[in-house]
């Protein structure tokens, strides 16, 4: 078989057979369909970031498959929207074969970054150095079919939070969910939590980055098959009091940002949002409710199964690629040595914490 022909063009450019062929791609190759893996994230993160490209492969004149990737400075890659994408790789026809080097070359890279690429990207799956448990929820017998299960195996979870559903009621007043709400106060009011949370805590803040902003709000405002922007709002009486924004696919939906009101906190706002959210996606027809890649206690209570995600760098020879490594593997192997013992990651943690006071005085 030959090796395609690669022509490099911005997201924009892509005309709608491409976008259509690029998603029908992702519903009969993958998994899962992810919406960080569609078309029209690419394009999204294309109006924001005018680094972002896609190399469209061909043979003759039809194209077989989409790599989307940003490029910056002296050729250095990194994957379209790296930081707050979930799902990172390529979109190919399954008997495409293609030397990882030579697309590298095509690009113009000497590296590509990666951190949440996806089981199965055989291609670049050489190059990862390490993986990561990204919790699931396995809706394809409905939101029963799920509640089973959580009687089954975190019964006490389900208790409580049934409990502090009520306790809610009788406190602050009735609760009303909204599973697509279009308000754009309450989007303001989300990113306003979800900002202080980072702070307080001692964490980058991605909205101080203005390029995220823009993207969250085109993506609050796309509504296409295989990605549309979901905000999810729990109200007690008629105040927000816990909300979320992820993406969907048809039968995928992705946890991106979520946040409460943290005079709340004693109520599990949160935990209350997430369940009726998981309840309003498998009526919707969502099989799979990815929380993404992260240690979270409530992930661990509300998953049925983990899908793997994997992080590492692609790199040529030569000196672009020999900075590239200088620039991101000893802090990349300094985060894996914190990971990997408890008693640096609980100092690590309450580093994180002092830093979060003092940002709040």
């Amino acid at each position: 078989m030959t090796t395609p022909r690669i022509d490099l063009v911005h997201p924009g450019d892509l005309v709608p057979a491409d976008l259509a062929l690029w998603n029908d791609l992702r519903t009969t190759t993958a998994t899962a369909a992810n919406p960080f893996m569609s078309a029209e994230f690419t394009q999204a993160v294309g109006r924001v970031r005018p680094d972002t490209r896609v190399a469209v492969l061909r043979r003759g004149s039809r194209p077989v498959g989409y790599f989307p990737h940003q490029r910056g400075r002296w050729g250095s890659g990194r994957a379209v929207g790296l930081g707050v994408s979930d799902c990172q790789g390529a979109v190919l026809e399954p008997d495409v074969h293609l030397e990882a080097q030579h697309l590298m070359r095509a690009c113009s890279l000497n590296a590509w970054e990666f951190n949440h690429l996806e089981s199965g990207q055989h291609l670049f799956l050489p190059y990862a150095t390490a993986q990561f448990a990204s919790p699931v929820i396995d809706l394809t017998h409905g939101f029963e079919g799920y509640e089973r299960h959580l009687r089954e195996h975190a019964r006490g979870f389900l208790k409580t939070t049934r409990a502090q559903e009520r306790r809610m009621v009788r406190h602050l007043g009735p609760l009303r969910f909204v599973h697509d709400e279009r308000d754009p106060a309450a989007l303001r009011a989300l990113i306003a939590w979800k900002s202080a949370h980072y702070r307080r805590t001692g964490r980058r803040d991605p909205f101080a980055q203005p390029w995220i902003t823009r993207l969250v709000d085109l993506l609050a405002g796309t509504a296409a098959p295989d990605c549309s922007g979901i905000l999810s709002v729990l109200y007690a009486a008629d105040r927000p009091v816990a909300a979320h924004f992820g993406l969907r696919s048809r039968t995928v939906f992705s946890c991106w940002f979520p946040s409460y009101d943290r005079t709340l906190a004693t109520y599990s706002p949160g935990r209350v949002l997430y369940l009726r959210m998981i309840e309003a996606a498998a009526a919707s027809g969502v099989h799979l409710f990815d929380f993404g890649r992260g240690e979270a206690a409530y992930k661990n209570s509300f998953k049925t199964g983990d899908l793997l995600v994997h992080e590492g760098a692609l790199r040529t020879s030569g000196p672009g690629a020999a900075l590239h490594w200088l620039r991101r593997e000893p802090v990349r192997a300094a985060h894996r040595l914190v990971r990997d013992h408890p008693a640096l990651k609980q100092a690590a943690l309450r580093t994180l914490h002092a830093v979060g006071t003092a940002r709040g005085r």
